[in-house]
């Protein structure tokens, strides 16, 4: 269990209430933007599977693979990026 502390007049409460803040003080409800390598990791992952998710509906009656595989190919390189800038595992709050 983590350990709770008690915020006297937070937020969306009644003035004088009482609530509870799940990891310490109130500093930690400060907004997060991220560090830009995750930001730049996650924006290369989202266009790789737009190309290729592109793929299926220009072409009929079958999907154009060579660029499907470019979309794979450009998603990989920013799941890359994700897995060695260690974003998953960062612990962000």
């Amino acid at each position: 269990m983590a350990q709770q502390t008690t915020v006297e007049g937070s937020g969306d409460l009644e003035p004088g209430a009482s609530g509870t803040v799940a990891h310490g003080t109130a500093a930690h409800l400060e907004h997060n933007p991220g560090r830009r390598i995750s930001w730049v990791g996650t924006s290369i992952a989202i266009i790789g599977f737009v190309i290729g998710g592109i793929a299926f509906p220009i072409s009929n009656p079958a999907p154009n693979w060579p660029l499907f595989w470019v979309g794979a190919a450009v998603a990989l390189v920013g799941l890359f990026i994700l897995l060695f800038s260690k974003t998953m595992s960062t612990d962000w709050y």
